[in-house]
């Protein structure tokens, strides 16, 4: 069976979030709703065609779910028609809304879900919101703070930090990294920071 896997960055204007395990480069999201399509025999193997449209529509559900931010990671694969959803989520509500959106798509047969709910922590509160600003509020990376959902995430968990998605340029990524290293109190920066020149990334065109 072909396997794909796919990782979510952002929102509705999402860099790039789906990439194949087989290193091709992920398509730009749709600017439109998902189209219906006709049903998939049970015992029939999904087309190159088919997958390509069910990787869009997975992503497309993921992206629009209405509190997925900037601190949360949603990722999936696609093996046949199962889907794996993973990631870290700090809003327990993104679980089950993820898993139920996208067991509604036609030719999705099982969702597995492993996304974990990252556990309350004051600590891990008060550092989102620092890196949030040591990110954003610096000059170079100030850009990325002004599209409708900024793609740099930030996920912290027992004062570890990781930072997913995707930037212009491998500066930025360093800056970055830089950035989230320089606020007290974390543990460890792991920066998995892709870079995606703008001019290469159709999904920026993408608008609400």
């Amino acid at each position: 069976m072909r396997k794909i896997q796919g990782v979510l960055w952002g929102a509705v204007l999402a860099l790039f979030a789906v990439t194949a395990l087989a290193g091709q480069t992920p398509a730009a999201p749709d600017s439109q709703a998902p189209q219906a399509q006709q049903a998939i025999p049970a015992d029939e193997a999904l087309s190159p065609e088919s997958m390509d449209k069910l990787i869009r529509e997975v992503r497309h559900e993921l992206i629009m779910l209405p509190y997925y931010g900037v601190f949360d990671n949603l990722a999936f694969s696609i093996n046949g028609r199962t889907v794996t959803l993973e990631g870290q989520v700090v809003t327990p509500v993104l679980k089950p809304q993820a898993e139920r959106v996208v067991s509604k798509i036609e030719g999705v047969e099982k969702v597995i879900n492993n996304i974990e709910v990252l556990p309350p922590n004051p600590m891990d509160e008060r550092l989102r919101r620092q890196l949030y600003r040591a990110i954003y509020s610096y000059g170079p990376l100030f850009k990325y703070g002004g599209m409708a959902v900024p793609p740099i995430h930030i996920i912290v968990k027992s004062s570890r930090v990781t930072l997913v998605g995707v930037v212009d340029s491998e500066n930025d990524k360093n800056l970055a990294g830089l950035r989230a290293n320089q606020v007290p109190g974390i543990f460890q920066v792991t920066n998995d920071l892709r870079v995606v020149p703008s001019g290469n990334d159709n999904s920026k065109k993408k608008k609400k």
